[in-house]
């Protein structure tokens, strides 16, 4: 009986996946060449040939995202399945040639394999690591770090110039005096723009780059809180509220009911204030009071609703715990595959910080410094840990609460001075003096 079981079900199983197993290579080569053959036909058809360029005013921007969309998924399967052949020919052995060929799988030969990898690295060696994309939105990372508009016409100024203004590098004090004001030979590097045939080209390609860097900010912000949430509440409510209901309903001792001393202090004291209130009520109604049996039951009614309430909190304590551990382990694994995204927030970030006025500047600095840091921002901190013990149904311990408040504040007071005094004051030293000015 289980010979014949492995004869007709197990062994054609086997048997295909081995097959499967040893067309491997072919497989995975073949489906790399198609990937890099798609980008090929996109750059004959569309960019004559050339390499596609996400910054293209020839295009509008829906169909440039097209584009993009469609590059970036070509070459994620050339990595793929470039990885899946080498891994395959290395684990592949003459045996298992000689295994392939009764099988009918003929492998290709030699020189038509190194003739597909050939035009496979061709294709992808054009966006590896210097896409238009990529290279568009950081070039002008660190120039956005040192050259700062003081206002914001200067700030106009710096989005609408060309790229030979923007890779200006900052010059010494010694090397800008001069024998004419530099005004004078700004205005001259201003006409010469506004009188360049390209300069419109150039003014729709800076604000493309723009639009896309705030587009890609705006959209990676918004995964970045909503994926998470979304985790939390769908694994809360189909994964881990199940189990947990499932435990709850098999200990429905008073055990169950609460996670810590706290909360069964607070479910004794709502009793207690329940059945003082019934005895007042008896005392100033003008009808008969209630006899002891009546208020005994009253009592027993009401401390079955204060049970199951503590029980809910106390499964929804429990799922808290579980659906925050999965929210944070997809909230590390969109920044571990997001690394073009981060740094393209990155510099938007920097481009809005540094286009606000040193008044703007000074003013979120205070005003973060006195929420986190300031006199008041000890009530905020036990409030937030508070609110945390209670979310996870721990016994809020007011020694550490108390310790924490003592410490990190400070810490975080460091720090802020630290990087005011060592980074901001090499950046923008005119806000460090309005901010001094203003927290005078």
């Amino acid at each position: 009986m289980i010979s014949s079981i492995f004869r007709q079900k197990i062994y054609p199983f086997l048997l295909s996946s081995y097959q499967w197993y040893l067309r491997t290579p072919v497989r995975s080569l073949d489906e790399a060449y198609k990937a890099a053959q798609q980008i090929k036909a996109i750059e004959d058809e569309h960019f004559n040939g050339n390499k596609i360029d996400l910054n293209s005013t020839k295009y509008s921007r829906s169909v440039i995202d097209y584009f993009e969309s469609d590059l970036k998924k070509q070459l994620k399967i050339i990595r793929m399945r470039l990885t899946e052949f080498n891994a395959s020919r290395f684990f592949l052995s003459e045996s298992n040639e000689g295994v392939a060929k009764e099988f009918d799988i003929e492998y290709p030969q030699i020189s038509l394999i190194l003739e597909k990898l050939k035009f496979i690295d061709d294709v992808k060696g054009k966006y590896t690591r210097n896409d238009d994309f990529h290279s568009n939105h950081l070039r002008n990372k660190d120039n956005s770090l040192t050259i700062i508009p003081s206002s914001s016409n200067q700030l106009k100024q710096q989005n609408f110039s060309t790229q030979k203004l923007d890779n200006v590098k900052p010059q010494s004090k010694t090397d800008t005096t001069g024998v004419l004001p530099r005004s004078i030979f700004n205005t001259f590097s201003r006409l010469q723009v506004e009188l360049d045939p390209n300069a419109e080209q150039d003014v729709v390609r800076n604000f493309r780059n723009t639009q896309r860097r705030t587009i890609i900010s705006v959209r990676f912000l918004l995964l970045l809180i909503i994926v998470p949430i979304l985790t939390h509440q769908l694994s809360k409510a189909v994964m881990v509220g199940p189990i947990v209901e499932r435990y709850f309903e098999r200990h429905s001792e008073k055990a169950a009911f609460f996670l810590n001393y706290e909360m069964e202090e607070e479910a004794l004291l709502e009793l207690q204030k329940f059945e003082e209130k019934i005895k007042f009520e008896n005392l100033l109604s003008n009808i008969d009071p209630l006899s002891s049996e009546q208020m005994e039951k009253e009592v027993k009614r009401k401390a079955h609703e204060i049970a199951e309430e503590f029980r809910s909190n106390s499964s929804n304590a429990i799922k808290n715990v579980f659906a925050d551990i999965l929210s944070v382990i997809t909230f590390t694994w969109l920044l571990l595959i997001s690394k073009r995204e981060i740094a393209v927030l990155k510099d938007f970030f920097d481009h809005i910080v540094y286009g606000l006025s040193d008044s703007a500047k000074a003013f979120i600095i205070i005003l973060f410094t006195d929420i986190f840091v300031g006199f008041h921002s000890p009530h905020g901190w036990e409030v937030i840990l508070d609110g945390i013990s209670r979310h996870w149904g721990l016994p809020a311990n007011h020694d550490f609460i108390f310790l924490f408040i003592a410490t990190f504040p400070v810490i975080l007071d460091t720090i802020f001075k630290y990087w005011i005094f060592r980074y901001l004051n090499r950046i923008s030293p005119s806000a460090v003096a309005t901010y001094h000015n203003m927290n005078e």
